[in-house]
């Protein structure tokens, strides 16, 4: 047990779910201790299997605890480096009175919740936290006077830097906004914001008493530049923030872009217009979703081939481009472009899972429902990008369907957060919703 080594620190108790979660975390927790209980190795051994993401994430920790293993887990542990604690596995301990009384079931969280217990009582003068990304998990380590916390390494500090995306500037000097329109630009030197109020790809609306002007700060020219309203493939914009968005999609020096909102607001439609109106550039046009089956149930379960399982979760997809299609009569050329793209396998509709271990370059690459991604999943697409590669993250931090993840945990957050203010990157937020009076009544109301 820890006491045997160190009298000092913390003594953190991992659960399945955050190894899944971060096959890296034993690297996050600096010099406190750590310890596995060894039911978890058991419920990983099931998830070793598979092409999601998950899978990926058990595979790749049970190598690194392959790379670490020793007897000396299971006595007095193993440093993991400097400026790290120590590693336990801890196996299974009987279910103590005060447990049975309140969780009859012999399941593996309960199992989890005896050995923290008993990891607790051994160590009485040091902190023994359970951490878990399960909700129901940490209510009853607490009904049990356990200390439990969800794991936070990757959670955004502030959930507002999304609602950020379009800054509103009121009261503003007319002879700045009669610039912008006469000139198409302003210095920085002769705007009145901070650096701090101006990141990279900045997107604001200008106003006065009479008048108002899109802008965004230009990071290359280090000027303010008036935004114009441009259409992308028989596509409109409504708002100001979809004009942004489509300046943002269309800016060949922004690679990478995340566009936030509710349903109904264009997040797909608009990315998916500027790739087409964009397709001369690019070798192909890729949208993918990630597949989060509902009611528990795996694909397996579902009847036909791997195109019918898949069918209904891409859907969406297909919906919008059906929309762009209908605002083209049969015979039109932007019609016969997108049949001969699809045919010619450069305008592809795939799981997300399919992108694994490609090198994707000269492609314009759709990530949507991005908020049911992991910040490392996040990670793991970018990287995919090769020369001439442009990347677009939709979703709705408020629609998460993972069960572990929340609004600032979640990687369209995480990739925001980190990336905002590189001259590469734009975000914006859509607030307004366009698909009709009823969707946004919805959206707004139920």
């Amino acid at each position: 047990m820890p006491t045997k080594k160190k009298k000092s620190g913390k003594i953190f108790v991992l659960d399945t779910n955050v190894l899944l979660h971060d096959h890296k975390c034993l690297y996050n927790f600096e010099e406190n201790d750590i310890i596995i209980p060894i039911l978890v190795l058991e419920e990983l051994d099931k998830f070793k299997k598979g092409n999601d993401q998950i899978n990926f994430q058990a595979r790749e920790f049970v190598r690194e605890m392959d790379r670490l293993s020793a007897e000396q887990l299971f006595t007095e542990g193993i440093s993991l480096g400097k400026g790290h604690g120590r590693l336990f596995i801890e196996t299974g301990k009987p279910l103590p009175p005060e447990m049975q009384n309140s969780f009859s079931e012999n399941t593996p969280d309960h199992r989890i919740l005896a050995i923290t217990l008993y990891v607790k009582e051994k160590n009485p003068n040091r902190q023994t936290i359970l951490i878990t990304k399960d909700i129901n998990l940490r209510m009853k380590a607490k009904s049990l006077g356990l200390l439990s916390e969800d794991y936070e390494s990757d959670k955004v500090k502030n959930i507002e830097i999304l609602h950020h995306g379009v800054e509103t500037f009121t009261g503003f000097d007319k002879k700045i906004i009669e610039t912008l329109y006469k000139e198409g630009e302003v210095s920085k030197t002769d705007f009145p914001m901070t650096d701090e109020q101006l990141p990279a790809n900045q997107y604001m609306i200008l106003k006065n008493t009479s008048q108002s002007v899109l802008a965004w700060f230009d990071p290359t020219t280090q000027s303010i530049r008036r935004v114009e309203k441009h259409s992308a493939f028989g596509i409109d914009p409504r708002n100001a923030e979809q004009a942004f968005s489509l300046h943002a999609l269309l800016n060949p020096n922004i690679t990478l872009v995340s566009l936030t909102g509710k349903a109904g607001t264009g997040k797909t439609l608009l990315a998916l217009a500027a790739a087409l109106q964009q397709h001369q550039q690019y070798n192909q046009i890729l949208l993918a979703r990630p597949i989060v089956p509902l009611a528990n149930r795996d694909l397996g379960f579902l009847p036909g081939d791997i195109n019918e399982k898949i069918g209904p979760y891409m859907q969406p997809l297909f919906d919008n481009l059906g929309v762009i299609k209908n605002r083209f009569s049969q015979q039109s050329k932007e019609l016969n472009i997108i049949e001969e793209m699809q045919k010619h396998d450069e305008l592809v509709i795939t799981p997300l899972a399919y992108i694994r271990g490609r090198s994707l370059s000269e492609v314009f690459f759709i990530i949507d429902e991005a908020q049911n991604l992991t910040p490392h999943e996040v990670k793991t697409i970018i990287t995919r990008a090769g020369e001439g590669t442009k990347m677009v993250f939709t979703g709705d931090i408020h629609q998460i369907d993972s069960p572990y993840l929340d609004m600032l945990s979640n990687g369209l957050a995480y990739l925001t957060d980190k990336m905002k203010g590189q001259n590469i990157f734009a975000h914006v937020n859509l607030i307004k919703g366009e698909r009709s009076y009823l969707a946004e009544l919805a959206s707004d109301l139920l």
